[in-house]
């Protein structure tokens, strides 16, 4: 049995990689929400890794609002760098393999090919820049048997985000308005789970290495919300709107589309594409 901390166990990726244990009967799995387990404390992260004999960390923990994170930049770095500073150093530390969570915000979004490992980073955000120093202070540390995944336009059965706000509102409005000029790639988190779940015994490097995990294919919020609205046949009409005209405190990237090409030739993966995916989260919800 490996044990297996996985921390942000209340937000949506780690809620689930929750749904999902029963199917992987060689893990021991610890969820650690933050009233249990706060990775900012450097002591708490050693204490509770040793108590528990903690052999691989799944870092899901994250500050995620986007647009809140530029009046609270202080609390977004505490959670997205400084906490991921302390789990670089005690696996490190111990030999504890880690998995860490990041994001197609750290692109500036100015690219027309979807981004691969290897381009340079250029966050636009308060938040996309406290992902990038966590990155950062991981590659740094640069603990063995370690990766960095990134993801995009995460989604679920659980939590708060974009599929579950759209499915509520278009109940309630017979016209929504969403931006048309913003590209990227919905992410269903069960199949980002189900990707992680699987790779851990194959993950064997020398340095941090970073990859890319998307559903395959691209789109725009709008036709995003379209097919949202379309599958769950509410009675409501999406508007294309521009992203100058829709009013947010945090700049987003207008393109961030991820090069997967990596992820599927390292760990011979298959990713499905996005519609069916969004289709399968659906009719679970």
């Amino acid at each position: 049995m490996t044990n297996i901390l996985v921390t942000g166990a209340n937000g949506q990726l780690g809620l689930t990689i929750a749904s999902l244990k029963e199917k992987y009967a060689d893990y021991n799995f610890f969820f650690a929400k933050k009233s249990a387990l706060n990775i900012a404390n450097a002591i708490q992260v050693e204490n509770y890794i040793l108590k528990n004999n903690i052999e691989v960390i799944i870092n899901c923990a994250a500050y995620t609002q986007v647009d809140k994170a530029e009046d609270e930049s202080n609390l977004a770095n505490e959670i997205n760098h400084l906490a991921v500073k302390n789990l670089a150093e005690v696996t490190k530390k111990y030999a504890v393999k880690l998995i860490h969570i990041s994001t197609d915000y750290v692109f500036d979004g100015n690219k027309k090919i979807p981004y691969s490992e290897e381009d340079a980073t250029n966050p636009q955000n308060s938040y996309g820049k406290s992902k990038l120093a966590g990155e950062n202070a991981l590659l740094n540390i640069n603990p063995k048997n370690s990766i960095i995944i990134r993801t995009s336009w995460l989604y679920s059965e659980f939590g708060h985000n974009f599929v579950k706000t759209i499915l509520k509102i278009s109940k309630q409005k017979k016209e929504i308005q969403v931006v048309n000029n913003q590209f990227g790639t919905p992410t269903n988190a069960k199949d980002l789970a189900e990707v992680i779940l699987t790779i851990i015994p194959k993950i064997n490097t020398n340095n941090i290495q970073i990859y890319h995990y998307a559903n395959q294919g691209t789109c725009s919020w709008f036709r995003f919300a379209q097919e949202i609205v379309t599958l769950s046949s509410n009675n409501c009409v999406v508007m294309p709107i521009l992203a100058k005209d829709f009013k947010v405190k945090a700049v987003r990237p207008n393109f961030s589309m991820l090069n997967t090409n990596k992820i599927q030739n390292t760990f011979g993966i298959d990713i499905p594409n996005w519609q069916d995916s969004l289709k399968e989260c659906i009719c679970e919800l």
